[in-house]
């Protein structure tokens, strides 16, 4: 079983040389050889009974390594678990944060404001499902399938140039068939995600675990396992749709997507 079992991810690889010397030196001591997903769950595991403030140094990373070029894209583990510890505190009255998160840890969510490394992340996840605006970053020749030490999977993979344009043409058809929205507002947060990396930097999504379910469930009902799931193009002839005014066709883009992955999800509810 993946070591991510249900968790999805989308990352972004810059170039070491967009990073600081430091940093460089970090990431050339990691092999390219290391299991770095299981890595980083170990280590976020490790950091859920801690609060210790060493935790905000850098971490580990995962790499890419592409002709005589390598990329990382850092786990900032630290940076991910504080930022959504923060967004839950924002989410619970004032009189009810003590009961969920101690004196000794509040004081160090207010420092981390000047302690988390740049405050962005290079990594984005997703449990049980995948949002259907990842899928239109990318193309149908941008897909790696097949199995390895972890089982099944399936990677998308472009270059960020690529993927800041076709998020840009979604925006635009999206905001033109519906004007501002949710939807159009969580695409353009998404563009402007991307427009904070380096230039030549490669966009991934790594379906976890998540490829394991979608095989089983695609293979119960009579397919070829992960050689069906046609994720990319649903939302490709959707937003073809969208831009064309033809509401039949995204219409149908969009349900042949949503019931795929609905089916997914519904596994949270049956572990």
């Amino acid at each position: 079983m993946h070591p991510t079992p249900y968790v999805a991810s989308l990352r972004i690889y810059e170039p070491t040389d967009a990073f600081e010397i430091k940093d460089q030196l970090w990431w050339a001591k990691i092999s390219n050889t290391s299991h770095t997903i299981l890595d980083e769950q170990q280590l976020a595991l490790t950091r859920l009974i801690s609060n210790d403030m060493s935790a905000f140094k850098t971490d580990g990373a995962h790499l890419l390594e592409i002709g005589s070029t390598r990329y990382v894209a850092p786990w900032s583990t630290s940076t991910r678990c504080w930022a959504a510890l923060d967004d839950f505190k924002s989410s619970l009255p004032s009189s009810l944060i003590p009961f969920f998160i101690p004196q000794k840890l509040e004081g160090s969510i207010k420092l981390s404001g000047e302690i988390i490394e740049d405050k962005v992340s290079h990594i984005i996840t997703s449990t049980w499902s995948i949002p259907p605006r990842w899928f239109a970053l990318f193309s149908p020749e941008d897909r790696l399938r097949g199995n390895n030490q972890d089982g099944v999977f399936t990677v998308l993979r472009t270059t960020i140039s690529n993927a800041k344009q076709r998020a840009t043409f979604t925006h635009q058809s999206v905001l033109n068939a519906f004007g501002t929205g949710p939807i159009e507002s969580e695409i353009s947060d998404l563009i402007k995600w991307l427009e904070i990396f380096n230039a030549r930097s490669i966009v991934e999504l790594d379906y976890g675990g998540l490829a394991t379910y979608l095989n089983n469930l695609l293979i119960s009902n009579g397919e070829a396992g992960l050689d069906a799931d046609t994720s990319i193009e649903d939302v490709a002839s959707s937003i073809a749709g969208l831009a064309s005014g033809d509401g039949a066709l995204a219409s149908r883009g969009y349900e042949r997507l949503v019931s795929r992955w609905r089916k997914v999800a519904a596994m949270e509810s049956a572990t």
